[in-house]
């Protein structure tokens, strides 16, 4: 076996139940579950209607690359979205379907990464675990950009020593932020794309969370959007992952893009062609039907707008948090050890959410999750409040 695998730390949902199972849990509670960023909004019909209608579409291998009718409308999707121009983006060789930001930033590393030289990956702390484990099965070592409250959860690239840029392959940004919710701004990612030509390292940008937002007059900002800021046209150096599960409530389609350098594309192009992952010609079609639509977009949005409104409003006399302008997260202190918190909270009110410090790794400035917890409101409303209610009553009890 790769012995990679031994370097791996177990991801924070398989903590999260070896911590929970032996628990026995208040049974007067019906379970709500604020741990996992799965969306529980219904999906569109109009997409689950294609999905069916393209059923018999499945007798047949689909390409690698997609059908052209995907990639045109998924780069037509990204123009309009990030303001570029109708052209920005080719179809035909920069743009490709991936089933899903985790499965494609993961093969994605794996297709890049040079195992000479001791490869290095920056990483943002905390972070999402699919970017450690896709670099160390890659042969790369990690170095954490702890971020921390004072900073508004966001990355602070000037605080990266020269000689990790030297060693760096890839950056990678997520943004808006899982799971502080934080959106990059425009300097640091121009600064991102300075860094990177200076040093030739690339910059791979998981953009899943974008189109869940609060002001709808302000939307996050991408990583091409940058690149047009500087005049970068070819993005060059810059990788963008995006996702119809958090935008269009379709998590188990696993339907998503990527989008970027053309060089950068033709050569995962290659690596995909033996990795075998091509997306059924069914989910092309209904993907294509989701990247179409901005009206259900805009529902989503002002249904998690609601729920934000009304549970940081519940929440905020007992927890202390940062109310994010995007994302589903909400990332609170502690009043206690984080992991005793979720512990306590699912034993006494059947809620469950993450501990922070599983979403981090210690450095010389400690784990930036210690002392807080995850909360993802994907629940629907009245769970949502009805789980505040409860997590106001455990704090209040400490």
């Amino acid at each position: 076996m790769n012995p990679a695998l031994l370097r791996l730390q177990e991801y924070p949902f398989e903590r999260l139940k070896k911590l929970l199972d032996p628990v026995s849990t208040n049974s007067k509670f019906k379970s709500i579950k604020f741990s996992v960023g799965e969306p529980r909004h219904k999906p569109p019909k109009f997409v689950l209607q294609a999905l069916s209608r393209a059923r018999n579409d499945l007798g047949y291998y689909p390409t690698i690359k997609g059908s052209s009718a995907l990639r045109i409308t998924a780069a037509g999707w990204l123009e309009n979205r990030y303001n570029l121009a109708s052209g920005s983006i080719d179809p035909d060789t920069q743009i490709l379907p991936v089933n899903g930001t985790r499965e494609g930033i993961f093969s994605f590393t794996q297709a890049c990464i040079n195992p000479k030289n001791t490869p290095l990956v920056v990483t943002c702390n905390p972070f999402y675990q699919i970017y450690e484990g896709a670099a160390i099965l890659a042969g790369a070592e990690l170095w954490y950009l702890d971020c921390h409250e004072d900073n508004y959860f966001l990355p602070d690239l000037s605080m990266v020593p020269a000689k990790i840029w030297e060693r760096c392959q890839i950056l990678h940004f997520c943004t808006p932020g899982n799971p502080t919710g934080s959106c990059i701004g425009i300097d640091q990612m121009c600064l991102a794309l300075q860094l990177a030509e200076k040093y030739d390292f690339i910059i791979v940008s998981d953009e899943c969370y974008s189109e869940i937002y609060f002001d709808e007059t302000s939307p996050p900002i991408g990583l091409l959007e940058a690149c047009k800021r500087i005049g970068n046209d070819e993005f060059k150096r810059c990788i963008i992952f995006h996702s119809l599960s958090k935008r269009s409530n379709l998590p188990g389609l696993r339907s998503g893009c990527v989008s970027g350098d053309r060089a950068l594309i033709e050569q995962f192009l290659l690596y995909r062609t033996y990795h075998g992952c091509a997306m059924s010609p069914a989910t092309q079609a209904a993907s294509i039907a989701a990247w179409r639509d901005e009206s259900h977009v805009i529902k989503n949005r002002k249904n998690y707008r609601e729920k934000f409104d009304k549970v940081t409003a519940a929440l905020q006399p007992t927890l202390e948090f940062f109310v994010p302008r995007a994302s589903f997260y909400l990332w609170p202190k502690t009043p206690i050890d984080d992991v005793k918190f979720c512990r306590d909270l699912y034993q006494s009110k059947n809620v469950t959410v993450l501990p922070g410090q599983y979403m981090g790794r210690t450095t010389s400035s400690g784990n930036p999750g210690m002392n807080r917890i995850r909360m993802a409101l994907v629940a629907e409303l009245d769970d949502c409040m009805e789980a505040a209610e409860r997590i106001v009553n455990y704090v209040e009890g400490l």
